[in-house]
This record gives structure tokens, C-alpha cells and sequence, in this order.
């Protein structure tokens, strides 16, 4: 009995509160460093005191609790805000500011307990309440919260915390060595925060408890019967010796002042028990002061510890719950598979992978958008492994690149337990009721709800649309006008008083810095700068900004505007292009947060004047409404797989035109949540898998080149994805064309063939070398391959020069059909990575394009255009010769022609035109016609796409 200390003969044993409580905070602090220095991921907790008022009393008490935190080794936040009465405002403000800032500390990771110093002053019973239960059941290291009590006395669960005094009781009994079990307790008071808890922790000690209040009727004689009195009655020297039992161990819980002409303050603090008589009679008394105070306050502190270790433990658990795949033998149509599975709903997936509640925007039940203040409060975690999908050139139907990324991703995450998101992008409508269908994988390995994937999603297409052709509107609108007015008319109508008072808006202001006049009151220009303010002077035959739809439609290939009587006579022709192909698609994927888009929309260039200067969105005056009508869409989608794990959509950049890549803002969060902590064990390491659209020498080149530049990340693999069908189609094999049956050869075993068409494999192995990349060739099984065609494919990638090569049947069998593909992949990212660039971007535009040319397709060199040659000397002239190179190329061959199969030698590639995405920040040189509005086919799949009028559930969707 170490901390007892011994009276004098025929007194109780004093039990030292202050020792035992100074021996918590010893034993506390040992813990953190113990921690610690196994685990350095784990901070010193981190508690928040909240008071209103400015009590002397409860300021005291505070006061305590920061001397202990530091003790304990832990850092301490007071919060005081000022009562209605002492800030002059109304009613209830006090406490309104007070919920405000409990709800901010409830979603801080930084925060690991919350106290709320009561009482709050001014505050009613009622409004207090509120506040105790609008703490977070988690921080509630008070113990104060519905569901902590509520929990405290039941026989089957376990609170959170348990409330400190009541705690701090305990403790103390047992430092005596008192056997609880089966003993008589006997506790003086019914509050919620002492004597109903504490008897709810006797019983739970197997003690058998009475409770009593001031009214009990015999009290004297019932107290008379306990080996234990717990006296929290709130009544001075309540307890006399001669109630008590001989022998009894009595914990006085009260705090009481009464009169003491002795003292300077005239008065002097005791207990609910008369000392001086009960300390004759039992064998263990605590005082008062120096007994349960200060345990209420050690108490605390083991609940904050207890608080941080928990969160820390969360935070750090694999929690994702998969879904259980019904795999059949014969795989049924995407859309039977996707609406068989039911979805976790979207809040369940987010909180899985460590979003917050308030970091979650719903869109319906299954699919949501993150908000980007995730990467502010992840900023200090390491990043996951990075990988991106790509593939070797396609036939055109696709090799499944989608359904690769997504099986590979249910690999990871539900069949090898690893964190691991899916980053892709959103589809095009224009395909998805074309030829090609949508883009949510296939087989078993899908996005789902594939519906809402493939259709609307959240409106990001939409917003993009919107956002193109407000600019679209915006520049014909202004050619009119400045082809229908004076210099001065035209400025006027800019620049209209608005009560006698002219002024500039923001877009103008930056327009005139731009042309170096620093003057912010439009009656100071003069006449001349007026008029260079005023008049763009679009060259018309410059113009590059078409309007977009989110369908394919060859009708609006080229059009003529402006033929109304209203527009007298200012026709011009102009076409329209897919919204997936337009540049505000390209800067959002490119984006790095909302400043940054709103900034490159406003650098997009999109016409030059009839003087050469390049017109920009900025110049036009609507980047800044641009931005509004896209400032949701920068927030990433999140969904799941088939299996109930998680996947990013966001952005759908053409990969021909554009970079073909998911977004820059997905990865990043994504890989902020599949990372880890300083110090943390790297075994714990998630991964990210991004898709890269069409054949690797464009997506994986423009993933490279460009997007990587941009973001500054270094990915640590690529998986290339490749197919026995494709690769029969490089050896020689007939045409492959969608709607048409495929021919007999790439059913039937044909070594042969597969052989010669290996070549296409082994030069996108070779372009992922050039990047420094680690690669993984994924041999995407279709249901004809045999085992000796997947084993030619694996011998040849592994020849010539792939890490691994791994037969992959995700579309049959979902996550298990790659999981050795998985395993791959965690061994090729195991090593730091050594990725590096193509080509230094300090160099002309005419290099960096033949450097494309020649590594990546294998070209003798490039062919310019006399008008690429002017466009190229434009661009360098107007200072955009550092950008990279993001070519505009068919997919369906290494070189310009997609005829040309296999690996194509001896050619020159010709560049019709270039063009300039200065708001993305690339340049893309056009190789032969490329069309930027596909067309219907006579068949196209909408034929099969419908609503089923008594289910309203669609059906044809592929």
C-alpha cells in the first residue's frame, strides 16, 4: 500500500490524491514516449478546454488542467470566449460560438480530446446540454456525452471514456488493495456526472451498491452497513463519523466552502464528510483538498492519451469491407452484372479510405464529390504508390485498359488487403451511345453504378460545356460589336457610369496591365489607350475556339453562324467539337487547385489579333465567370468497384487533342489517402492506379511528359496491357471493325501471327524504359486465348526487357483473376522510383516534336507543314516555345497511318498544323486529319439503350 500514507495511531490512513494523480501523469507521459519512439507517426495528444465566461472559479480549474497536460506530456488549448453579458450581444451568441468551435474541433485530426469547462456562463440547462452532446463521442474525454453515459451502464458495452471523477474514485479505493467484489458501497448523490456513474463503475466491479440522496429515509443506519461510502451529496461535513461502519473506506467527492474567520479569505473548502469525526472511524479517508480533485484532473488526462491512441489506431487501421463477388461461369452482359451487385452507400466507401463526413458532398446515394481541403489537412502524409495503366496500340474495339485498372485495383484492395483507388476518367456520352460504349471496365471488374458512371455523373461535362460555350458566345458576341461601333461607342459601352461613376472590372484591369497601362480610373485614359483597350481586333482566321457538345454529331463538323438579319451580315464558318475535346476539359485535368484553374481559363488563348498579340479568355472578360460555372467540377467523384472498393472519376480530356489523363487534383488525393505517415512501416503503403487513354505511346507519353510535369509527382510503375486479339492484328491479321464479326483468326490458336505481332508489345516496353519506369505487362485474357498463346506473349515481354508479364483474367473472375498481376505490382513499386522525362523542355517546339517522333513511334523524323512552320514561329515568338508537346495522333498505329500495323519503320511523320493550349500549358501538332467530332455509324448502340417502363431501370448500357 505504497500510496497510502499512515496516520497517527487510531486515525484513518490518509489517502493522497496528489500522489497517486502525480503518478498517472508520470505513468502517462511514459507511455507517449514510449510510443513514440517505436512509432513516430503518433503525436503528443492534444486537448481543447472551451469556456464561456470568464468564472474565477472555472478559470482555476483550467488553470489545473494545463499544469497536468504539460506533466503528462501533452499540449493544451485553452479556448475562452466571452459571455453574452461580457460582449454586450444577444442572447444565446455565447453559446452559438461555442457550438461553432466544438464543431471545428470535432473534425480537426489534430484534436484529440474536447473538454467543455462547465458550467458555461449565461447558459441555461437546456443550452448546456446541447453543447456537452454536440461533442464528438470520440474527443468526449469528459465522459459526458448520451451515448458515454448511456454506454457506462450497460452490461454489454463499453463506453468511450468513462467520466473522470467517477474514475478517479475507483482508482482510489483500489490503491487501498480493497477487494471490491462482493462488497457493500454505499453512494451519497444522484447526479449524472458523479454518483449515478460511479455506481454504474462499482457494479460493473461486482460491488453491491446503494444509492442515496438527502431524502433517503434511514440513511444514518444504511451508511452504518457499507464497507465503501462514496460521498457526492453537494452538502458541507454531511457525514458524520458515527455514521460510518468501523473500518470503512470513505471517498469524499465534495467541494464545499464554509465560513473560517481564520482564514484570509474567510472562508475554507471541506468535503461532504466531517473529517475530523469520520477520519476516526474508517481505515481510509481522501481528503479535501488533495483527494478526488486532483484525480479528476489525472483522470482527464489518461482520457486524452486514451483518446489520441485510439484515433491514432483508427486512422491507421485497414478498415475497407469488400463486397462479395457471385461469379458465374458464363460472365453475363455488363449491365446484368453491374445492377446484380448492390452498392456500399457512397458515405461508408469515403469514410473506408479516411475522408471526412464534412470532406463528402453527396450526389445521391453512390457517388459523391471530395472536397479538395482533404489535401490541406493530409499535406504532411507521404504518397502511396503511383502506377498508370496503358496499353499497346489497340484494335479498334479496345484491349481494357478500364477493365484492367479496375480489376487490378479489386486485387489490391479486396483480395490483398492493401489500400488502393482507381483514378479514371469520366466518359464521353458521344461514345457511349456511339460504337464504342461507356468506359466503367468490364466483365467483373466494373465501376459502379455503371449507369450513373457512363451517363450525367455529377455534371462535370456539362459545366465544361457550359463554360466553353459561354466563351464561344462571348467572342462572337464581342467581334460583332467591335465590327458595329465607333472606338469610343465601344468603350463607353465597357465602361457605362453607373451613378455618375465609371470603373473598371476585374478582367479589365488585368487587361490593361497587360498592355502596360497601370491606371484604374477609366476617365484617365487617354484616347489611344481607349481604343487598344477596347478593340481586341480579332484576326478571324486565327480563331481556334469552336463551341462543344456532349455528342457525336457530323453535321456540326463545320457550320456557319451568325446568319440571323440581327447579326447584319457577320457570317462566319466554325464547327463544333465534343466537350471532351475542349481545352476547359484540359485545364481542369491539368489543374492543381482552384486558383490555379481559374488562372490557366484565363490564359487560354484563343484567337490573335490582326496585329499578332494572342487573345486570351482573359481579354474576352469571362474567365472569371468560366471559373464560377466550373468551380464544383474541380472536386473529384468518388465511386466503387464491383467489389466495393474505391475509385476517383474525374475529368475525360481526349487523348488525341488532349493528354487522355484522369485529373491532376484525383491522384493527388488519392494518393494523399493511400499514403503514409513519417516513419510509418512501409509495408502499410497504398497504391494509386491511373489510366492513361489509348496506346501507350500517347496516353503513357502525355502521362509523362505532361501531366507529370505539371503535378510533380513520380509514378513508380506502368502496367501495359496487352491482348492476344491485338497482337494478331499486328502480325498480320485482318481488320478488326466494330459491328462486324471478328474473323476466325483471332479465335483459334495462331502461334504464328501472335509471334510477328509481338513486336508492337516490345516497343511500348521499350518507350516505358526511356521513362525510367518499372514495367508490368498485363496479358488480358479474353475467353478464346489458349495457355500456349498467353505463355508465347509472357516469354516474349519478359525477353525484351519487361519486369514481369503476368496473364491477368479480371474480366471473368474480378479481383481474384488478378491478384497475381497485383502482387507484381507491389514488387515493381518496392524500389524508389527512377522516373525521368523524354526531353528537357528548354528547347525549340521543332525539337521536342521530333523527339516524339523518333523515340516514341520509331518515325526517321518529322515533316512540318508550311503553316505548322508559321504557327510553330507564332507560338515561339509569343513566348510559348517552353511548353511540351502533346500530340495529335491517331491511335491505332505507331505512325500517322492507321493502316500501318505492328512497328511501322521508315517513315516521316507530317505535322498539318499546331496548335497552342495555353490555358492547359502544351502545344499539339496535328499528324494528318484529325477529327474532333466523331460521327453516328449507321448502327450505333443507341439502338439498344432504353428505359424499362415498369422497373424505370435502364437496359442496353454497355
Amino acid at each position: 500500500m505504497s500510496d497510502v500514507e499512515m496516520g497517527e495511531a487510531g486515525k484513518a490512513k490518509i489517502i493522497d490524491g496528489n500522489a497517486i494523480a502525480k503518478q498517472v501523469r508520470q505513468d502517462i507521459s511514459d507511455k507517449i514516449t514510449q510510443l513514440q519512439s517505436t512509432n513516430p507517426t503518433f503525436h503528443a495528444p492534444h486537448l481543447v478546454i472551451f469556456q464561456l465566461g470568464s468564472s474565477p472559479a472555472s478559470s482555476t480549474y483550467i488553470r489545473m488542467k494545463l499544469k497536468a497536460a504539460e506533466e503528462s506530456g501533452m499540449t493544451v488549448e485553452h479556448i475562452q470566449i466571452p459571455s453574452d453579458a461580457e460582449s454586450g450581444a444577444i442572447a444565446g451568441t455565447g453559446v452559438k460560438k461555442v457550438l461553432e468551435a466544438v464543431t471545428k474541433a470535432n473534425s480537426d485530426e489534430k484534436v484529440s480530446g474536447i473538454l467543455v469547462q462547465l458550467p458555461l456562463e449565461g447558459a441555461g440547462k437546456a443550452e448546456e446540454k446541447a453543447v456537452v452532446d454536440s461533442v464528438d463521442v470520440s474527443k468526449d474525454v469528459d465522459g459526458f456525452h448520451p451515448e458515454n453515459i448511456g454506454l457506462l451502464s450497460s452490461r454489454i458495452g463499453h463506453p468511450h471514456f468513462v467520466p473522470c471523477t467517477p474514475a478517479g474514485s475507483i482508482k482510489l479505493i483500489e490503491s487501498t488493495g480493497f477487494d471490491l467484489k462482493g462488497s457493500n458501497v454505499v453512494v451519497l448523490g444522484r447526479s449524472d456526472i458523479v454518483g449515478t456513474p460511479v455506481c454504474a463503475l462499482l457494479r460493473k466491479k461486482d460491488a453491491t451498491v446503494t444509492q442515496c440522496h438527502s431524502r433517503t429515509k434511514n440513511l444514518e443506519q444504511i451508511v452504518k452497513t457499507a464497507d465503501v461510502v462514496v460521498a457526492a451529496i453537494g452538502q458541507a461535513e454531511f457525514v458524520k463519523g458515527d455514521w460510518l461502519k468501523p473500518g470503512a473506506i470513505v471517498i469524499d467527492v465534495g467541494t464545499n466552502y464554509i465560513p473560517d474567520s481564520t482564514k484570509k479569505s474567510g472562508q475554507r473548502l471541506v468535503g461532504d464528510v466531517h473529517f475530523e469525526s469520520a477520519s476516526k472511524v474508517a481505515s481510509y479517508i481522501t481528503p479535501v483538498p488533495g483527494g478526488v480533485g486532483p484525480m479528476t484532473v489525472a483522470m482527464l488526462m489518461n482520457n486524452t492519451f486514451e483518446a489520441a491512441k485510439k484515433a491514432w489506431e483508427s486512422r491507421r487501421a485497414k478498415k475497407l469491407t469488400p463486397l462479395h463477388l457471385e461469379i458465374k461461369e458464363k460472365v453475363p452482359s455488363d449491365i446484368e452484372i453491374a445492377v446484380a451487385q448492390t452498392p456500399k452507400p457512397v458515405a461508408t466507401i469515403a469514410e473506408e479510405i479516411g475522408v471526412h463526413p464534412d470532406e463528402v458532398e453527396s450526389y445521391g446515394r453512390y457517388k459523391a464529390k471530395i472536397e479538395l481541403s482533404v489535401l490541406d489537412r493530409l499535406k504532411d502524409r507521404l504518397d502511396g504508390k503511383y502506377i498508370v495503366v496503358a496499353g499497346i496500340t489497340p484494335t479498334p474495339l479496345g484491349e481494357g485498359k478500364s477493365t484492367t485498372t479496375i480489376g487490378l485495383a479489386q486485387a489490391l484492395g479486396a483480395h490483398l488487403q492493401k489500400t488502393a483507388i482507381a483514378c479514371v476518367r469520366q466518359p464521353s456520352q458521344g461514345p457511349t451511345f456511339g460504337v464504342k460504349g461507356g468506359a466503367a471496365g468490364g466483365g467483373y471488374s466494373q465501376v459502379i453504378p455503371m449507369t450513373e458512371f457512363n451517363l450525367h455523373l455529377t455534371g462535370d461535362i456539362h459545366a465544361v460545356t457550359a463554360a466553353n460555350n459561354l466563351l464561344a458566345a462571348a467572342i462572337d458576341a464581342r467581334m460583332f460589336h467591335e465590327a458595329t461601333q465607333t472606338d469610343k461607342g465601344l468603350f463607353n459601352r465597357l465602361c457605362p457610369p453607373k451613378k455618375g461613376v465609371r470603373t473598371f472590372s476585374k478582367p479589365m484591369l488585368a487587361r490593361l496591365h497587360k498592355q502596360g497601362v497601370n491606371k484604374t480610373d477609366p476617365n484617365e485614359l487617354t484616347e489611344e489607350e481607349a481604343a487598344r483597350f477596347a478593340r481586341l481586333d480579332i484576326d478571324p482566321s486565327t480563331l481556334t475556339w469552336n463551341r462543344v457538345l456532349d455528342t457525336n454529331d457530323r453535321y456540326l463538323r463545320q457550320i456557319t453562324v451568325g446568319q440571323a438579319p440581327t447579326e447584319k451580315g457577320h457570317e462566319r464558318k466554325t464547327a463544333f467539337d465534343i466537350a471532351v475535346a475542349s481545352e476547359c476539359m484540359a485545364v481542369l485535368a491539368l489543374s492543381k487547385d482552384l486558383a490555379d484553374m481559374r488562372a490557366r481559363l484565363g490564359r487560354m488563348v484563343v484567337a490573335s489579333s490582326k496585329s499578332g498579340e494572342p487573345i486570351t479568355a482573359e481579354d474576352i472578360g469571362c474567365a472569371g465567370a468560366m471559373a464560377v460555372l466550373m468551380k464544383d467540377a474541380i472536386k473529384p467523384t468518388i465511386m466503387q468497384t464491383l467489389e466495393g472498393t474505391p475509385v476517383f472519376v474525374h475529368a475525360g480530356p481526349f487523348a488525341n487533342i488532349a493528354h487522355g489523363n484522369s485529373s491532376i487534383i484525383a491522384d493527388r488525393i488519392a494518393l494523399k489517402l493511400a499514403g503514409i505517415e513519417q516513419g510509418d512501416d512501409e509495408s502499410r503503403n497504398g497504391y494509386v492506379i491511373t489510366e492513361a487513354g489509348f496506346g501507350a505511346d500517347i496516353g503513357m507519353e502525355k502521362f509523362c511528359n505532361i501531366k507529370t510535369r505539371v503535378s510533380g509527382l513520380k509514378p513508380n510503375a506502368v502496367v501495359l496491357v496487352a491482348t492476344i486479339r491485338a497482337l494478331k492484328m499486328h502480325g498480320g491479321g485482318p481488320a478488326v471493325t466494330p459491328g462486324k464479326p471478328l474473323d476466325a483468326v483471332y479465335t483459334q490458336e495462331n502461334l504464328e501471327l501472335l509471334e510477328k505481332g509481338c513486336a508492337n508489345l516490345g516497343k511500348h516496353i521499350e518507350n516505358a524504359k526511356k521513362f525510367g519506369l518499372k514495367v508490368v505487362v498485363a496479358i488480358n485474357q479474353f475467353t478464346n486465348d489458349t495457355p500456349a498463346e498467353m505463355e508465347l506473349v509472357q516469354k516474349f515481354a519478359l525477353g525484351v526487357g519487361a519486369d514481369y508479364a503476368v496473364p491477368a483474367n479480371h474480366w471473368a473472375k474480378g479481383g481474384e483473376g488478378a491478384v497475381e498481376l497485383a502482387k507484381a505490382v507491389i514488387d515493381a513499386c518496392a524500389e524508389p522510383s527512377k522516373f525521368q522525362f523524354l526531353y528537357d523542355l528548354n528547347q525549340p517546339l521543332k525539337n521536342k516534336i521530333e523527339i516524339i517522333a523518333k523515340e516514341m513511334y520509331g518515325a526517321d523524323g518529322i515533316q512540318l507543314s508550311a503553316e505548322a512552320e508559321e504557327e510553330v514561329a507564332r507560338y515561339e515568338k509569343q513566348g510559348y516555345g517552353g511548353l511540351p508537346i502533346c500530340m495529335a495522333k491517331t491511335a491505332l498505329s505507331l505512325s500517322d497511318d492507321p493502316s500501318k500495323k505492328g512497328v511501322p519503320t521508315g517513315f516521316t511523320l507530317p505535322i498539318r498544323n499546331v496548335r497552342l493550349s495555353a490555358g492547359a500549358s502544351f502545344v499539339y501538332p496535328l499528324v494528318g486529319d484529325m477529327s474532333t467530332m466523331p460521327g453516328l455509324t449507321t448502327r450505333p448502340g443507341f439502338y439498344d439503350i432504353d428505359l424499362n417502363p415498369e422497373t424505370g431501370d435502364i437496359e442496353g448500357l454497355f
